[in-house]
């Protein structure tokens, strides 16, 4: 009979025969990231995958972030861990109308969120990461920002970044937009002493609320170096459980029960195995013409010191 750990030890094993280099997201489950060899936010993992030795890459995650990882690594096989595995907010503004946004704000500069197609991507001027997003539009060149497509990370951003001036489209995740302030108010009489840290996705309401706002990795960082031992957690729930594992001293607990990514809840630890066996997942296939165009916004965003 399997188990969860007799399935690890064959992907483990597995992964070093078919030389595969397995990254997972951090909204994977526990079970997946025991497995992985790195976890983060979907940017760092692009770039881990760039500088490995593997020429197979797995990314557990969701469509965008594969096709991140191809961009930066066209040369190597990218794997989707599951073929449904999209984004609602990398899917939510089609080319056309970026393109006609754009003829709306001539002259702007086009920011987009990392979180975006690859096609929307060849449109754009700038990426931006939640972690290194109010660096990026504090050193353009340009005044005038077109932000897309999270109207609540905009936000965050625009108002870290006063002297520009910001231009927000309506998108965002699902999500952490679901989270309302009432929900924080009452998680803080709850747990009074302890920290609130969100994800700027949040609307900006909640995120006025808290202790710490920022990027996945900056709240597990900011729970795990900090000196206080109780947090409440305003992003995707599946980092509560990997907190608990990584600081077992401390408490953690859930700004919304409701926040939680089915998308990233799609791939299981057998999908995994399966795409390790040579019979799971999807390969990632970009035009060269996409991956040309989409890289060069990346680029910008790491000329401008990402």
């Amino acid at each position: 009979m399997n188990t969860t750990r007799t399935i690890q030890d064959e992907i483990l094993k597995l992964k070093k025969e078919h030389d595969i280099l397995i990254l997972a997201h951090a909204y994977q489950s526990q079970d997946i990231l025991e497995v992985a060899d790195y976890t983060g936010d979907s940017y760092g993992l692009s770039l881990k995958a760039q500088s490995a030795s593997q020429k197979t890459i797995l990314m557990c995650g969701v469509r965008f972030m594969a096709e991140t990882v191809k961009i930066l690594s066209p040369h190597k096989k990218v794997l989707l861990s599951h073929p449904q595995a999209g984004c609602p907010m990398a899917e939510q503004i089609s080319i056309q109308e970026l393109a006609a946004l754009k003829q709306t704000y001539p002259g702007y500069t086009v920011a987009a969120y990392i979180n975006t197609t690859s096609e929307l991507k060849t449109l754009c001027d700038v990426c931006v990461t939640s972690s290194s997003a109010v660096k990026i539009i504090q050193k353009l060149d340009n005044k005038n920002i077109l932000f897309i497509p999270d109207c609540n990370l905009g936000a965050w951003v625009a108002k870290q970044v006063p002297e520009k001036n910001i231009q927000l489209v309506k998108g965002g995740c699902p999500a952490h937009a679901s989270i309302s302030v009432s929900q924080a108010k009452q998680a803080k009489l709850l747990h009074p002493d302890a920290k609130l840290l969100v994800h700027p996705e949040c609307l900006p309401e909640v995120s006025s609320l808290a202790d710490y706002a920022g990027s996945t990795t900056g709240i597990i960082d900011y729970a795990k170096n900090s000196t206080d031992s109780a947090f409440i957690i305003g992003t995707e729930n599946s980092i509560i459980e990997h907190l608990q594992f990584a600081c077992p001293d401390k408490q953690f607990y859930p700004l919304s029960p409701d926040c939680i990514c089915s998308n990233m809840k799609l791939t299981t630890l057998i999908d995994v195995w399966h795409c390790v066996q040579g019979s799971g997942g999807e390969e990632i296939v970009l035009p060269a013409d996409v991956m040309e165009h989409a890289r060069r916004c990346i680029d910008t965003m790491l000329a401008l010191g990402a």
